[in-house]
């Protein structure tokens, strides 16, 4: 008698228990009218451009792992010298029109070649701060790369070819250009957030 009260009460008690464990608490379907949130490796906040870090991201795919790099760096590559040419291109602007120097057509032109030619020989500088490759299930391979170059080698190489070339060291006042200059990093890294 004693053994079939006790049967029973385990039983019950399992009972109980499978009954709450299957019938507990769901979780809340999560609301995915909006799309899922994506996670892309060598992309997020830390691999932005800041106010010490000119950044560019590429991630490319291809059948050939080689390729798939390749195309990625030139990505990253491009999407870099990109930023740094509208940075200082918004630094030249602003320079321009806050000192007010002669021939500002003229001025513009030179600035902006000297910044081209010290962004495509800086290129070769950077440092490939992240890599990721994955293999897909179709067999192609995605290579996802982040490059970084630090602003003040930047600025110094600038400065360094402004101060050479005689007509802009003219107009050139260095402490203004590089005020001008991190002030449009802090927008750069704000914008980037």
């Amino acid at each position: 008698m004693k053994l079939a009260k006790i049967s029973l009460f385990v039983g019950a008690f399992a009972l109980t228990a499978a009954l709450i464990s299957c019938g507990g608490s769901k979780p809340v379907a999560k609301d995915d009218s909006m799309g899922k949130d994506i996670v892309i490796p060598c992309s997020d906040e830390e691999f932005h451009s800041d106010q010490q870090f000119f950044r560019g991201t590429g991630a490319e795919s291809s059948s050939s792992l080689d390729m798939a790099k390749s195309k990625a760096l030139t990505s990253a590559k491009a999407n870099l010298a990109g930023n740094i040419t509208t940075t200082i291109k918004k630094v030249t602007d602003r320079y321009r029109n806050e000192r007010q120097v002669g021939d500002n057509s003229e001025l513009e032109a030179k600035y902006e070649d000297m910044t081209r030619e010290v962004v495509n020989q800086e290129l070769n500088n950077i440092s490939q701060v992240c890599t990721k490759t994955r293999q897909m299930k179709d067999g192609k391979y995605t290579v996802y790369i982040a490059l970084e170059i630090k602003k003040d080698e930047l600025l110094n190489k600038v400065t360094e070819k402004i101060s050479k070339d005689d007509k802009l060291k003219l107009d050139y006042d260095k402490m203004k250009f590089e005020n001008v200059f991190n002030e449009e990093m802090n927008k750069l890294a704000g914008e980037q957030k």
